[in-house]
């Protein structure tokens, strides 16, 4: 193809000129036969790093920090019990815990038709067995130990610093009234006859009226955004540093109605941010790169219309797309295979979606046995309703586990494997059962393991691998006092030893 010679010099091309070269010179389209073909991809996404960087420079974009909740609690049988009641799950093994509700008859997962919002306004109720055997409805979870990452978002004018959540299983923003006063915003203008609530089976909840303002999220201005500002919130929401959501989910699932009952769901930011005219498609999209702590440079964050070329560049692989369904509000793709140890687990027709506000990797049964069939010594506890890792194991000797996203398989990192202390002897496994889920829930025990591109312009998510190399690994061992202990080690080097104190955690401190 021959380009035009105003394209020439790269380096004084406007914004406009560099999106226009980038269509005219690759077809990133998912219908394209050269969709996945590594060297057609290299060109797509060059031109796409030029647009963004462009665009980047021009706006001022940065990255938004993902701060570690300093009130997370890891705590495995919790972080179950969360998931049953956000999704509202019947587990199929045994345990102490199951979904005191049955979801709306109408809702039908597997063909994507289903009462649109349901999933966000029915949550269900939590049932613990008792002793008798009679159910007994445990009370919601600590909010604020559920969020493992927060995120300044700057709300109102004049700007308002609040800490988020961001979470892309959900589609609401919406603010603790500690957190941001809208009395104090020139800009915030309610919403009439529009409410929201969000209510647990148990009947904690969060609910209150509905206003438009401007919100900055890594230097990306966004205009009359829906801000659901919190009126009444139970105990369980109203402690802590976390002082509201953002949900980065799809809109059908946002939880806002008309004072007549009617579902009236709101614009995302996501969804905003594509409609105003100063973000191209290439834009149209956010990132999201989670560290642990045993990182050397464990820097989580965001970026919104732009993609860390450097990270990927670091990563050593092209981007791998999956075509995203969006029809039940999910970041939703094929996943159709698992591998442990190399030995690879077919999966017809299945499907996952990714979700930054779930904790645990929640997968098919057929896939979670195989993987602890595979640990040493590794059981599935009713009393804990999870699989358990003997503190005894160690980390290299776990399996190497992995799963689909679209046509290529990921690797989840030996350490995420084990994702909290469950007993002096065991630890809760970071991939338990999805239940009764017709799709498996990828949390950030999946997430920590790749870059993240949440495409939403394109109607694709990508990813790439970021295994880190060097890290504070610790190997369990056992002590004569009793104590538990780990052996820290820099990029696992018998020479750099020190002897530490695990935290419940499974975490090394900083100075080891």
């Amino acid at each position: 193809m021959i380009i035009p010679s105003y394209f020439s010099n790269t380096t004084t091309l406007s914004l406009q000129q560099l999106l226009l070269l980038s269509l005219l010179t690759t077809n990133y389209t998912q219908d394209s036969p050269n969709y996945q073909n590594p060297h057609h991809q290299h060109n797509i996404m060059e031109s796409i790093f030029i647009a963004q960087s462009k665009l980047r420079a021009e706006l001022g974009l940065h990255k938004v920090k993902a701060i570690p909740n300093s009130k997370f609690q890891r705590h495995g049988t919790k972080a179950y019990a969360s998931a049953i009641n956000r999704y509202g799950l019947q587990p199929t093994k045994p345990g102490p815990l199951t979904s005191g509700k049955i979801r709306d008859p109408s809702t039908n997962w597997t063909s994507g038709k289903f009462a649109v919002g349901a999933i966000r306004d029915m949550w269900t109720s939590l049932v613990e067995k008792t002793g008798d055997n009679k159910p007994g409805e445990v009370g919601a979870q600590d909010q604020q130990g559920d969020m493992e990452y927060l995120c300044e978002v700057l709300i109102g004018t004049p700007p308002q610093k609040v800490l988020l959540d961001f979470d892309t299983g959900s589609a609401d923003l919406w603010v603790r009234p500690d957190a941001f006063k809208n009395d104090q915003s020139s800009t915030f203008a309610p919403m009439h006859n529009k409410s929201w609530k969000i209510e647990y089976g148990d009947g904690s909840s969060a609910s209150g009226f509905v206003g438009q303002d401007t919100i900055s999220i890594g230097g990306l201005v966004i205009k009359k955004q829906a801000v659901e500002v919190a009126k009444h919130v139970s105990s369980q929401f109203s402690q802590g540093v976390m002082g509201g959501l953002l949900g980065l989910a799809f809109k059908q699932i946002n939880t806002v109605h008309s004072t007549m009952g009617i579902r009236d769901p709101q614009p995302t930011p996501v969804d905003n941010m594509i409609e105003q005219e100063d973000i191209p498609k290439e834009a149209e999209l956010f990132t999201s790169a989670f560290y642990s702590s045993r990182d050397l440079k464990p820097e989580s964050f965001y970026t919104f219309g732009w993609i860390d070329q450097d990270l990927v560049k670091k990563c050593g692989e092209e981007i791998t797309w999956a075509k995203v369904d969006n029809s039940q509000g999910f970041w939703m793709f094929d996943s159709t295979s698992a591998s442990v140890d190399g030995d690879k687990i077919e999966l017809s027709d299945n499907k996952a979606i990714a979700d930054t506000g779930t904790t645990l990797a929640l997968i098919s049964d057929e896939a979670c046995d195989a993987l602890y069939k595979k640990i040493d010594g590794a059981a599935y506890s009713e009393k804990y309703q999870g699989y358990l890792i003997p503190k005894s194991i160690k980390v290299d000797s776990l399996p190497e586990f992995s799963v689909a996203v679209g046509g290529k398989e990921f690797v989840i990192q030996k350490e995420d494997l084990i994702f909290a202390e469950a007993d002096e002897s065991n630890y809760y496994g970071g991939v338990q059962s999805r239940g009764s889920m017709p799709f498996d829930i990828l949390g950030d025990t999946f997430l920590k393991s790749i870059y993240a591109i949440w495409d939403q312009g394109n109607s694709r998510f990508g990813a790439v691998p970021k295994i880190e190399k060097e890290q504070k690994a610790p190997e369990p061992s056992k002590d004569g006092d009793g104590v538990q202990k780990v052996i820290c080690t820099l990029d696992k080097s018998p020479a750099k030893k020190s002897v530490c104190i695990a935290n419940s955690a499974f975490v090394c401190p900083s100075d080891c």
